[in-house]
């Protein structure tokens, strides 16, 4: 046990340090140390803030500390020996999460804690952390029986298990398929840029020509760009078939007896907990009062949104038919002609923006949007310790006082998972010698990586992406919370998390921020006028398309966690196919395995809660709109807005400090002009 790393104090991780065989006896230690300081802690009769929920915060802090850098090299430095350790720990921590929940000593000495006379006089955030505990031990079961009790620990234990293989399977899946060509040949219509990085692929691997893999940096280009349309069918089958019966990996690393199980396990849960479904279950932590008002929110936007999709669609069809020759529109097709279309229509690429965005210019203009919003400046770290040559740490600091820090994985790689995150190392709160721990957050993309020594030119979509994860941040290093579980992100209704990020695209497509954003790589010019109003122009090219598309997830997500007890793979793919046939309005084929890859539902956090992009999307429509109306970069609208917003994390309902932000409830009204979506009427 000695020199073990994960058992140490340190500010930041220290990654350098961290092997495998370093995790499971540390975690095996910490919750052994925890168990026994939390029964001493349950007994006392006369209990405080101070006697109770500090000193459980302070065990809690400690195993996070101990487990986050393991999660997160989990996640973007995978491999066999830390999965395994990784795999092992899932059971331990689900099992001692379990025994807090319904630790009936403990819930009881909350209780008392609650109705003390002492709890009156704490402050606004430590009575929201106690009520928020009381609610989180009742939707742990510690009201159930024992034997009931005992099936809600296996049942976790068993989700978090099928979770992390869905995960697994999907990365493995992932890489399990590759192209390789010989020449450029098949390759026509491919910018130069990801020319390059199907050559990087082959030459990683110690072979000649291109490499084309699933990961997001090879497959997009080809569905944009490539002239081969057996080359994008081939390329288009692989990706929809990952993880699944289907495709030419058929078998390999099945995700659907996954999906299967979790469904079923879920639905378990939500009735043992008293819920008529686990999208009941789901929403009592959210803002959202009911399904209904869930599906009613959804279905009413699919109405708002469908006559105009299905103009665009239409508009689509007679392009692919009459400028390309593309009689019968498949989905491999989709992303191609959509480009050939908006190039034609408003002569802009995604390729023509990339010079402007090489990604040293775009992550100083972030910086510099942050610091005119916030008040804040930021400054990279040489010296902290990191994971990977391609990560860097930065410091945020108010003036000359240091208040937040997080690490910058931008670029993609083997053994990565896919997607963009944001996660949180270090949670702000006041330590037990009476310091301040300050927040820390893993801020993680996966863009196309630089190569021959150049910077990695970025795409405008990728300028986005990095915005919103950092929007996350944030949320997480700009609050003022000292208690960690309404502190940053903790605590947070999880339809009202996506606020600060999606706040934070509006930047990008407005002269005031993309000047401080792009510059030329070569020259350094700011993005021409002429190529602003081109972007602009387009921005809501397809908006309507690509509203269809998300609310089709979101009312997949919802309806099967609301309607179906213990589905089959074939209900899944029937009840799949039902939302398609109401709201999708592209063309579709019967392999296609979506819900195979939804790793977002399937093995993260937003099981029943997709919708909450769409819902905080009207939260951070109108909240742009309230500097829309004072000027963008308006330093007293930026200050409430860090104040009421990103200062508080979960102090309070999130319907109250949007209200208390903006001066009312929100509006639907700018997220439909954002997204260029006409009125009911209009339509």
């Amino acid at each position: 046990m000695s020199n073990n790393p994960l058992l140490e104090h340190h500010t930041l991780p220290p990654f350098e340090a961290i092997r495998p065989e370093h995790v499971v006896p540390a975690i095996e230690k910490i919750i052994a140390d925890n168990r026994q300081a939390t029964e001493a802690l349950a007994e006392q009769q006369d209990v405080s803030w101070d006697s109770l929920a500090a000193p459980l915060e302070a065990l809690d802090d400690r195993l996070s500390q101990a487990f986050s850098p393991v999660s997160h090299l989990n996640s973007t430095m995978n491999n066999d020996a830390l999965r395994d350790a990784y795999q092992q720990c899932l059971a331990m921590l689900s099992e001692y999460s379990t025994w807090v929940g319904q630790n009936t000593t403990l819930f009881q000495a909350f209780e008392r804690l609650r109705h003390s006379e002492s709890f009156a006089t704490l402050d606004e955030a430590k009575r929201k952390a106690v009520d928020n505990t009381l609610r989180n031990f009742r939707l742990a079961g510690v009201d159930l029986p024992a034997e009931k009790k005992q099936r809600y620990g296996e049942i976790q234990a068993r989700l978090s298990e099928l979770g992390n293989r869905f995960s697994n399977q999907l990365l493995d899946a992932t890489q399990a398929w590759h192209k390789d060509l010989d020449d450029a040949e098949r390759l026509a219509g491919l910018p130069d840029s990801a020319l390059e990085t199907l050559k990087a692929n082959a030459e990683a691997k110690g072979i000649e020509g291109y490499r084309i893999t699933l990961d997001v940096p090879s497959f997009l280009p080809i569905m944009t760009f490539a002239d081969d349309r057996e080359l994008r069918q081939e390329v288009y089958t692989a990706y929809v078939t990952r993880a699944s019966d289907q495709g030419p990996n058929a078998g390999q690393h099945d995700n659907a007896p996954v999906i299967e199980e979790t469904l079923a396990l879920r639905s378990e849960l939500a009735t043992l907990l008293g819920f008529d479904s686990y999208a009941d279950f789901s929403l009592a932590t959210k803002m959202a009062d009911s399904p209904q008002q869930v599906l009613g929110f959804l279905e009413d936007l699919a109405d708002r949104a469908h006559p105009q999709a299905q103009r665009d669609v239409n508009e689509l069809k007679a392009y692919a038919d009459e400028s390309l020759g593309l009689g019968d529109l498949m989905p491999w097709d989709i992303g191609y002609v959509s480009e050939k279309l908006r190039q034609a229509r408003y002569d802009i690429s995604q390729e023509q923006l990339r010079p402007y965005f090489p990604a040293p210019r775009a992550i100083e203009g972030l910086y510099r949007v942050t610091g005119k919003l916030y008040g804040v400046t930021i400054a990279e770290n040489t010296q902290a310790p990191t994971y990977h040559p391609d990560v860097r740490y930065f410091e945020v600091r108010d003036g000359d006082t240091p208040i937040a820090g997080f690490y910058l994985d931008l670029y993609a790689r083997e053994g990565k998972r896919g997607g963009a995150w944001m996660d949180v190392c270090r949670t702000r709160r006041e330590r037990e010698d009476g310091e301040l721990q300050l927040p820390v957050a893993y801020l993680t993309c996966n863009f196309t990586p630089p190569v021959g020594g150049k910077p990695a030119l970025l795409t405008h979509d990728e300028v986005l992406t990095l915005f919103h994860e950092f929007g996350h941040g944030l949320h997480h290093m700009l609050t003022r919370q000292t208690v960690a579980d309404v502190s940053g992100i903790s605590g947070v209704a999880w339809d009202a998390v996506e606020l600060p990020s999606q706040f934070m695209e509006n930047f990008c497509w407005e002269r005031e921020g993309l000047d401080l954003i792009a510059g030329h790589v070569d020259t350094g010019e700011k993005l021409p006028d002429e190529l602003l109003e081109k972007l602009q122009a387009a921005r809501n090219f397809q908006s309507a398309m690509q509203m269809m598309r998300q609310l089709e997830f979101s009312l997949f997500d919802f309806r099967l966690h609301h309607e179906l007890q213990t589905p089959s793979a074939q209900d899944v793919q029937a009840l799949l196919d039902d939302v398609r046939s109401r709201v999708s309005v592209v063309p579709s084929v019967a392999f296609n395995r979506f819900q195979n890859g939804f790793a977002h539902i399937f093995a993260g956090g937003y099981a029943a809660g997709y919708y909450s992009y769409k819902w905080a999307e009207v939260l951070s429509a109108d909240a742009y709109s309230a500097f829309e109306e004072a000027g963008i970069f308006d330093p007293e609208t930026g200050r409430r807005f860090r104040e009421e917003i990103l200062e508080r994390g979960g102090s309070r309902d999130a319907a109250e400090l949007f209200q208390a932000f903006r001066g009312r409830e929100p509006s639907i009204e700018p997220l439909l002009r954002h997204t260029g979506i006409e009125s009911k009427s209009a339509a």
